[in-house]
């Protein structure tokens, strides 16, 4: 009796067990449960966004033209949704996604942007038409008017190139805010380099004056860092040149120049080495007697510095360590020095001009030799106030460059440091107190102290070829300026 009773009860029991497993109620290797989110990705006006990318994880969909999507098969609890779409900020978003059936709309921001337009003209003021504009992969044509219109483009800092036939292409730093910038360019003629009759000597490290169309290039040394005495004279109508005579002793880094029909050699060095052998020698050479002529000395024995010519008067400016901030002016009338205030950047290897009766003083390095040390400064001395003022610094810190005013405009070209040769070529306008780069040099040069300006032509006359001293060169090259600062 108990066996036959106890068939019925575990016939029952079973058949609930399958029952429960098979309806899934609890049964641990059944398929989990998962979740579906589907909605609308609109901007903040209320327009759909089509093409938008939403993801979950490894899960993507991407929005049709009704700004819809979905996502299927999405696991139950916390996930981020990531939701992008071109011109729109990304958005990040935390959901909780039940089993079954979840809806979720997402509202884009749009991606703020900046529109900048502007005139591109010459520095005469006449527009360009034709000329190219561009920031990153946005790109315009100025018309007829010269004006030019980039838009849709990133907000914050951006570099602007422009171009154009016949002038030198420029680049510049622009910040743009969101909405509409305005941006005017002025480009610089390109001007054109040649080459005229090259020198006797290759040397570097010597000082060139002009007087009476003649170039004079006095000392130097050439690859063998002999100090040289040498004197070269070119004669800028006929293209030829000539040994003058000799200097009274051997000289590199002298500062010379041109006043009242006679060329002066202004301090300088004796040795190779570059904190030896500085000198306080002013030599005097009258071209018609032949014969160089000892002068009042300077006060100071320095060379690699800078001599300025301004109403007669040779201002010399610089020279190496210990003699960085040396200033003095010479007056040949009176064969007398006076002592000026200090340059307040000690340099050398520098260059210089006089600039609307005020002296200029760029550039440089501060340490002996090929010293790393280098700067922008740009001072100015006005002999009136006898003061030190500051303007516009170079583009870029370089030594051993040179320079010279032409058409108004304070040119600058060439120099070395130590991690090679500088081609740069840049003028400063001091209407605007603002430098310009030009296209670069040719043959680089470095070590020639003094240029000029003759018959339409900037004269850049022998130097180094490479950094160093071992390196001067027979290069007699000239670029004939198109930019105008008058």
């Amino acid at each position: 009796m108990r066996v036959s009773t106890s068939i019925p009860t575990l016939a029952i029991a079973l058949v609930t067990s399958i029952s429960v497993a098979a309806c899934g109620g609890s049964d641990p290797s059944g398929p989990p449960a998962t979740a579906t989110v589907s909605g609308v990705v609109s901007a903040a006006t209320g327009a759909v966004i089509e093409d938008a990318s939403v993801k979950i994880g490894t899960v993507t969909a991407t929005t049709g033209s009704d700004g819809r999507f979905e996502l299927a098969n999405l696991p139950v609890g916390s996930a981020t949704i990531i939701t992008s779409a071109p011109g729109f900020d990304p958005r990040s978003e935390s959901v909780t996604l039940i089993a079954g059936i979840n809806a979720h709309d997402v509202v884009l921001t749009p991606t703020p942007t900046a529109t900048l337009s502007g005139v591109v003209t010459a520095a005469t003021g006449a527009i360009i038409e034709g000329a190219s504009v561009t920031i990153g992969s946005a790109t315009a044509t100025t018309g007829p008017d010269g004006r030019f219109e980039l838009a849709n483009l990133p907000v914050g800092t951006a570099t602007i190139t422009m171009s154009a036939p016949g002038f030198a292409p420029r680049s510049e730093s622009v910040t743009l805010i969101a909405g509409t910038n305005t941006h005017d360019v002025v480009l610089a003629p390109t001007g054109e380099w040649e080459l005229r009759a090259p020198l006797i000597e290759p040397n570097s490290e010597l000082a060139l004056a002009e007087l009476n169309g003649k170039l004079y290039l006095l000392g130097g040394y050439p690859a063998s860092r002999q100090t040289a005495r040498t004197v070269q004279i070119y004669d800028i109508a006929s293209d030829r040149w000539e040994l003058g005579p000799q200097l009274p002793l051997p000289n590199n880094h002298g500062m010379a120049a041109g006043v009242n029909g006679r060329i002066y050699l202004i301090g300088g060095q004796t040795s190779d080495v570059s904190d030896q052998g500085y000198v306080n020698t002013v030599y005097q050479l009258d071209p018609a007697a032949g014969v160089w002529v000892t002068k009042a000395p300077m006060p100071t024995a320095r060379g690699a510095g800078v001599a300025i010519v301004l109403d007669g008067k040779i201002y010399v400016a610089g020279g190496r360590p210990p003699r960085g901030n040396d200033f003095a002016v010479y007056d040949p009338a009176t064969d007398s020095w006076e002592v000026l205030p200090n340059l307040p950047t000690q340099r050398n290897h520098i260059t210089g001009a006089a600039i609307n009766g005020r002296i200029h003083v760029v550039g440089g390095r501060l340490g002996h030799g090929l010293s790393p040390q280098m700067t922008s400064a740009h001072e100015v001395f006005d002999p009136q106030t006898q003061t030190w003022t500051i303007a516009a610094p170079l583009l870029r810190a370089r030594s051993g460059m040179n320079g010279v005013m032409a058409r108004g405009c304070f040119h600058v070209w060439g120099g070395e440091g130590p991690a090679g040769m500088f081609a740069d070529h840049d003028y400063y306008d001091p209407r605007t107190d603002r430098w310009t780069r030009l296209l670069d040099m040719p043959i680089p040069v470095h070590g020639v102290y003094g240029s000029a300006f003759v018959s339409g032509l900037i004269w850049v006359a022998g130097g180094g070829t490479d950094i160093g001293g071992n390196h001067g060169g027979l290069h007699n090259q000239v670029y004939r300026p198109a930019v105008s600062c008058e």
